[in-house]
Parts: C-alpha cells; structure tokens; sequence
C-alpha cells in the first residue's frame, strides 16, 4: 500500500470518528508508540552524483605504486587520507620527501621518497538516506496576549494549539491531548481549548498533530495556570472590580509572549502579576539607570588620573584601590556615566537570552561596581566577577555556550565529546580561557579597561546565569524527585541560583540536604540557615541584589572585601 493510500484512508477515517470544533476522545489519549509516543522518524533516499579522484602515492627511484588513495574532493590528498590508505610507515616517508629537484627525467631516479600522481577520475552516483521535516505544533492564546511583566487577561482566553506540516501535498489532519485529564480531539490543523480556572500549579497538557503522511508530530508538554481576581467572582456581592484573569503557559512550544527567565527549566509560574521588579527588564534604557555611590568604583578611577582629587587632603582614596569620602565626591559625575554606560548592552543581552536586565544591573553592581578588571587580592574576573569555578558551570550547564566557545580554543573534532568528556588539562585550559574572555583589564587603554571587551563580556554572563539555572533545577531535583516548580516559588528559585552562583553547587545542595531531613520546606527563608559558615555570605548577597541594594557604604569594609569572594563550588553531576 502506497504512502499516499494511507495518507487518504487516515483522512477518511478522522472525518468519520473526529467531532466537530472540541470534542472527547474515549479511552486514553496517549498515541501508541508508532504515532504520537514517540515521534516521527521520517526518511527518504536520493541519489547525489560524485567523482572519484584516485591519486597513487609512487617512489622518486623507480617509479613504482606504493599504495593507492582514493578521494571524492578536489585537490591534492590531505595528511590524514594518505596515512589511511597508505600505513605509518609510508606516510612516514612521505612527509620527510623534500622537493626533487632535476634537469632531466633521467635524474629524478635519484631522489629519495614519495609523490603523488593523479591517475583518474571516475564519476559516480550513490544513494543516501536523509531526514525529512517533522510536524510540529505550537501554542498561543485567543482573545488575550499577556505581557511578560503583567500577565493578565480581561476576558478570559482560549489555548490556541495550531500544527505545521512542513512537507509540501502534505497537511495537518488533527490535533489531539490531554487538558487536566480530559482527552479532546479536533479535526484540522488548529484545535481551541477553552481554559478553566486552576490552581496556582497550574494543570498539565499533553498535545500532539496528526499528518496526512501517515505519522504525528512528537508529544509535547504545557502546564497552564489561570487565576481569576477580583470580586466579580463573588456570586453575592457587589463587585467593583474589572474581570481580571491571571494567565500563564509555559511550554517549550509557547509563541507568545517572552516566558520569565529560567521559568521552562524550572516548571515554574512566577508570582501572579508578572515576576518581582529585580527579575524584570524595563522597557526603556532610563528605568536601568542607576545613581549608586561606588566606592571601589570611584576609587579606581581616581587611580587611573580620570578623576581630579587636588582638592582632597588624602588624595582622594583610604588604600586597596577605595576611594575616601572626599574621593568620591570628587569623582561622583564619572561613576554615574561609568555605571550606566553598559545599560544598553545589558538590555540587547537581555532581550536575546532572557535573562533579566534588572537582575545583571544588580550582580555587576554588587560583584564589580561595574569595574571589569582582575582584582587583585582576588582570583575573579569581569563585571560579574567569574571564577574558575564559575566557568566550570557555564562550560558544563551550558552546552550551547560550550559548543561556541570550546573551537575557540580546541578543534571542533576535541569539542565534540562535551565538556565533561574532556581530560582534565583541557577542562582546566577552557576554565582559564573563559575566565580571561571575561578580564576586561587593560593596562594600555586610556581607562585601563577595554570597554568593547567590557560589553561583550555581559553575554557571557547572562549565559552563566542561565547555566546556574540549569544546575540549580537539576539540584531540586536530584534532591526530592520533584520539578522545581512544585517545591519552592519562581522567586526563591532565583534566589537559589544566585546562592548558587556566588557561593557554589556544594553549598547551596548541602543546605538543602538538610532543610529536607529536619522536615523543613525547601525555600529560601528556610534553606539559608543551613548553609554552612564559609557559605554564608550569599545569605547578603542574595538579599542586595533581590532588594536592589547593590553595595555597600561602608569604604572601610571595602577595604577588605572590594567585591563578593565565592566559595569553592562542587558540581552536581547531571544523570
């Protein structure tokens, strides 16, 4: 029976059995492995033309074939095609033949060694087998479009799952789930859901498209929440407020707007309303700007001659590069512009990776004061202050970023095995490589900074974040089984990841070791009175950034700790 047979005998049978509009299935859901379970596995073969180049490796003395080599690309043999087909011991001598040099052919006999010859070409045409494109299918919302920062609906929306069939003379013939439990079915290439009220976890959906190729697409995850508010929900009373519904869907498959940072890896809905104003991105460059008095900050450029401090009686600094009182008024219009001369990168950066601008704005604040050099007392670098340990979860959380960076230093052929598959000298070369990627010092700059590598450094960062993401839902989860989303707020998951990143895997998983054996919950409020005493410094680092108190005062403390020293991290290995 032909593809297109079976194309036809699907359609005919999906328009007897399929409802109308939405509808429910009997019986589960769940396509078999063949169809919905496991995905498509589409293939088809092709015939591509070739030409075989067939080169003999022959000896200068006698002219004799030592071996044959055969490839299907222009140009001489590369180093590795000879070793191949000729063996050690011939290419060997091969790459120690020098030029020869003769008059007459009679005295090429007597140069020592190899050359290659040309001796054919023969074209030809081969079969090869190649994927073809799978249907997809994508998630978006009628009759309401939330924002990122205020996901609420006036009317309460419908789940919109539309299917792709990117074949041509081939379409999307249903699509079919499971909402909460409830199977539906919808004959077509859209199906519209309407959406219930639900708990503040939300309720899962399942989903996949059928094809008139005879296969669907794979099965896809969502889990939806919709939290009505307002007293219009009250059948008794008088209710003034308007009809407000909080909508949230996170899916892998969204096309909506933006999902909050790290929300998909984590499972997590933010709080109601959009999450916290640290977690955020402002929508214009001035809502990012800050007025904060550095003291590190205004030290360095009073080091530096930007700053003139004639006036000050203590040349305008107290020692280890922090500038007095004197100092930084002194040098108060330059920290301002310093300080916000990032703002527009940060915002570029957050818009391409998701990660909030607020949040950066407040690390490199709290970590640098948005000085990116090398401290010198301290082993970290760059406006977020990364470490050695710090790029080892990057490297190992963030395989997309690894897959970049790694050819960067290594061949693409040692890059493939991952991160984690590499000898520990590679490791440790790539940990070093990240971290000067980051070291925006230099010495014969008018600032002694390089501020292109200053702002090219912010995406690196933000990577370092989503990798910190990444580890601490693996963490959560290594721990108690569950998804992060259902043990602790979006929230206090950030908080997490900013413990996390400023004092390391270890101490953040032995804190929640042992939240969990005494019985406590595993949030923020109570997991951080078990970090062990070298790791408590994140207990005010995490409350500076999530507060937007980004520095200390205090220029005699900064004197000495002029940034944010981490701990040593563990990394938790992924299963």
């Amino acid at each position: 029976m032909t593809k297109r047979c079976i194309g036809s005998i699907i359609i005919l049978i999906v328009l007897l059995t399929v409802c109308t509009g939405v509808c429910l299935r009997p019986g589960s859901v769940y396509a078999s492995e063949e169809d919905a379970g496991v995905g498509p596995n589409r293939k088809t073969t092709i015939k591509v033309s070739y030409t075989t180049y067939e080169w003999w490796l022959s000896s200068w003395s006698d002219n004799q074939v030592a071996c044959q080599v055969y490839v299907e690309h222009e140009g001489l043999p590369d180093p590795g095609e000879v070793y191949y087909y000729c063996g050690e011991s011939i290419y060997n001598a091969w790459q120690a033949t020098q030029p020869c040099s003769f008059s007459n052919l009679a005295e090429q006999h007597s140069c020592p060694g190899y050359y290659l010859y040309l001796n054919r070409t023969t074209p030809g045409e081969r079969e090869i087998e190649v994927k073809l494109a799978v249907p997809t299918a994508w998630l978006t919302l009628t009759g309401c479009e939330p924002s990122y920062s205020e996901n609420r609906c006036a009317t309460l929306p419908k789940l919109l799952i539309t299917g792709e069939e990117p074949l041509p003379n081939e379409m999307i013939i249903s699509v079919q789930g499971l909402l909460n439990g409830e199977a539906f079915s919808c004959r077509g290439g859209a199906c519209e859901l309407p959406l219930p009220p639900t708990g503040t976890n939300g309720v899962p959906l399942e989903f996949w498209v059928d094809s008139s190729y005879g296969d669907s697409s794979e099965n896809y995850t969502a889990q939806i929440r919709v939290i009505p508010w307002g007293d219009f929900m009250d059948p008794e009373g008088d209710f003034g407020d308007q009809p407000t519904w909080y909508v949230d869907v996170i899916s892998s498959q969204w096309r909506g707007s933006p999902l909050a940072s790290c929300s998909q890896v984590w499972m997590s809905f933010p709080d109601m309303g959009g999450p916290a104003d640290w977690l955020l991105t402002p929508k214009t460059i001035d809502e990012l700007q800050t007025t904060i008095s550095y003291y590190y900050l205004a030290g360095s450029l009073i080091e530096r001659g930007l700053v003139d401090v004639n006036t000050c009686l203590d040349g305008g600094t107290v020692g280890y590069g922090v500038a007095s009182q004197c100092g930084l008024e002194a040098a108060m219009p330059q920290v301002l512009a310093w300080q916000n001369q990032f703002d527009v990168e940060i915002l570029r950066v957050a818009s391409e990776t998701g990660v909030p601008a607020q949040l950066m704005k407040n690390i490199f604040g709290r970590e640098s004061q948005f000085w990116p050099g090398i401290f010198k007392t301290l082993e970290e670098a760059g406006l977020g202050q990364m470490t050695e340990g710090g790029a080892d979860t990057v490297l190992l959380w963030n395989p997309e970023f690894f897959s970049q960076f790694c050819p960067l230093v290594y061949k693409s052929d040692v890059c493939q095995v991952g991160f984690g598959n590499l000898t520990e000298t590679q490791q440790n070369t790539l940990r070093g490589a990240l971290v000067q990627k980051v070291n925006a010092a230099c010495p014969d700059c008018p600032t002694g900074i390089d501020l292109t590598q200053a702002n090219f450094s912010i995406s690196i960062f933000a990577r370092a974040m989503l990798a910190n993401c990444e580890q601490v839902g693996q963490i959560l989860y290594n721990h108690t089984g569950t998804l992060p989303g259902q043990i602790t707020s979006y929230e206090d998951l950030w908080k997490f990841t900013l413990t996390n990143y400023n004092a390391g895997s270890g101490c953040l998983a032995d804190a929640i070791t042992t939240a969990i054996s005494v019985g406590d919950p595993v949030d923020w409020e109570h997991v951080k009175y078990y970090l062990a005493p070298a790791c408590q410094g994140a207990i005010d680092y995490v409350s500076d950034i999530s507060a937007g108190i980004q520095v200390a005062t205090d220029p005699l403390q900064l004197m000495i700790t002029p940034g944010v020293s981490t701990a040593t991290p563990t990394v938790t290995p992924q299963p």
